[in-house]
């Protein structure tokens, strides 16, 4: 391989690790769904592809008609605050009012649908406007600084996103001895209560 694609393809890995890996709405979700075993693969595969996805529109020059239509931001904004507030709390709910048997589902016992887990994961993914502005507009930026070597870096960027929501969800299980207690799954929901309605109020607020 030649070495500035390599050198690029490195940058744009560092790079979107750095604004992959982060709490956040999207990898607390991630987390809670890798440690019950439950539509692992999908939702990682959601997020991967996703990313995937918007980083090619960014660093095909997309960002460019983002920014000159602001308004399709604040909608995006207003839905996913409205969503993130109300997952969070109902993840409130689940930490102050625990149901039976929850820290059996890090056991492998499936609670709630895997369908109902992909379109959470869907929205809040697609939902979120700070993904299109580190995806798409913030790598989308950096990666046209790369000149001819803009998709390199872009895929780079792309590989450090399957990397994290793999390592992320497949590991998470790793947890599961720890959280097989239904009073570890209430700190869990506690602290992805917390950062869903921290992220939600944040997004409303900057709309």
């Amino acid at each position: 391989m030649n070495d500035g694609i390599l050198t690029a393809a490195l940058a744009g890995f560092g790079t979107g690790l750095s604004l992959i890996v982060a709490i956040g709405a999207q990898n607390a979700f991630v987390l809670r769904q890798g440690v019950r075993r439950q539509a692992v693969w999908a939702v990682v595969a959601i997020c991967a592809v996703s990313d995937a996805a918007l980083i090619v529109l960014g660093v095909a020059g997309v960002g460019a008609a983002v920014t000159a239509w602001p308004v399709a931001l604040t909608v995006v904004g207003v839905a996913g605050g409205a969503f993130l507030i109300g997952y969070g709390l109902l993840a409130a709910r689940r930490a102050l009012r625990p149901g039976d048997g929850e820290g059996l589902a890090a056991q492998g016992r499936v609670a709630g649908s895997a369908k109902a887990a992909v379109l959470t994961c869907l929205a809040m993914t697609w939902l979120n406007p700070h993904v299109y502005l580190d995806t798409v507009l913030l790598l989308g930026s950096l990666a046209s600084d790369r000149g001819d070597l803009r998709w390199a870096f872009g895929a780079g960027a792309a590989v450090a996103s399957l990397t994290w929501f793999t390592t992320l969800g497949f590991g998470a299980r790793l947890l599961s001895g720890v959280l097989a207690r239904p009073s570890a799954w209430r700190v869990l929901d506690g602290l992805v209560a917390a950062t869903m309605l921290a992220m939600g109020g944040m997004l409303l607020a900057g709309v």
